[in-house]
């Protein structure tokens, strides 16, 4: 395999280069650092890669890529790059969403029509379901995203879909929920909620704290998106949760058991666009990806609270 990964500096995509290495792949990494978070994160994402035989990280955006030449002799693409967070899309920010969410895809898709790729694996979200989704959710429900970053992502879901029935490109779409472990972006929950504790500031809860959430550890996520690689049928999308879905007001008793510490909260008004509630079927990913969450929610917060406190000193 001779794989390019967009995003491939950031939170999933380093996880996945390294899977990826690991198997024996040739990896072309794209990322143009974005500005949404401090550049030495991402650096420091990719440090363990930098040097490995078969790496070679490309700083660009997709837009500005020479994608014919980055794409020369890959069989696999995995597209993770993405404007990220569900709070910071609305307003003028909507733009940079579809810039770098929805053209970003097209421009890929187009440059992948007509060449010998196996499998093009989309990163997704399950933001693009909204609240009116029955639970469990499968991916044959109607979809009503509450967010412009929901709507971005179901955009360019639709884009792998027409891309594949009109030019056969093979698309494979991945609706990740609510991915935490080590290297989790500084904006996302996991991350705030462990800095707080070791900073010994309180944590913001929104809301009553009784929304749910299925949360996913990253190396079942990775795992997920490498055999969507190889079992993913073109067409499909396939939703990729881990389990364990808790409220949030769960959460915190957990954090507290995770790391003996006192966990204060200061509660604040819900926030536009945020789901109250996620809980992913994965009955098709298991029947055609084998997939099975590894990892449950207390390990993985142990797991991510080691690299927190490491990190943090």
């Amino acid at each position: 395999m001779k794989a390019l990964v967009t995003g491939g500096a950031g939170f999933i995509g380093s996880h996945l280069s390294e899977r990826l290495l690991d198997d024996g792949a040739e990896v072309v990494a794209l990322d143009c650092f974005t500005d949404y978070y401090d550049r030495a994160l991402k650096d420091a994402n990719v440090a363990g890669l930098r040097g490995r035989p078969g790496y070679r990280l490309v700083e660009a955006s997709i837009a500005e890529a020479n994608l014919p030449s980055l794409l020369d002799g890959v069989t696999h693409v995995f597209h993770l790059a993405a404007q990220a967070g569900v709070r910071k899309s609305w307003g003028r920010d909507f733009q940079v969403y579809t810039t770098l969410n929805v053209d970003a895809t097209q421009i890929l898709l187009e440059a992948c029509v007509d060449r010998p790729i196996e499998r093009i694996v989309y990163a997704s979200s399950s933001s693009v379901y909204g609240d009116e989704a029955p639970l469990p959710m499968r991916e044959d429900m109607p979809l009503h995203p509450v967010s412009p970053y929901g709507v971005t992502k179901l955009a360019a879901e639709q884009l792998c879909y027409l891309y594949h029935v009109n030019y056969g490109v093979p698309a494979v779409s991945l609706r990740y929920f609510t991915v935490y472990g080590p290297r989790q972006r500084p904006d996302m929950g996991f991350n705030r909620f462990f800095r707080a504790i070791l900073r010994n500031d309180a944590i913001v809860q929104y809301g009553d704290g009784r929304q749910t959430r299925d949360f996913t550890f990253v190396a079942d996520a990775a795992r997920a998106t490498h055999d969507a690689a190889s079992r993913g049928v073109p067409g499909r999308v396939y939703n990729i949760g881990g389990g364990s879905r808790v409220s949030l007001l769960d959460v915190f008793a957990l954090l507290r058991t995770v790391t003996g510490r006192d966990v204060r909260i200061e509660v604040q008004p819900s926030q536009k666009g945020d789901m109250r509630d996620t809980y992913a079927d994965t009955s098709l990913a298991r029947a055609d990806l084998g997939f099975a969450p590894s990892v449950n929610l207390e390990d993985g917060l142990r797991a991510m609270y080691r690299w927190m406190e490491a990190t943090h000193a």
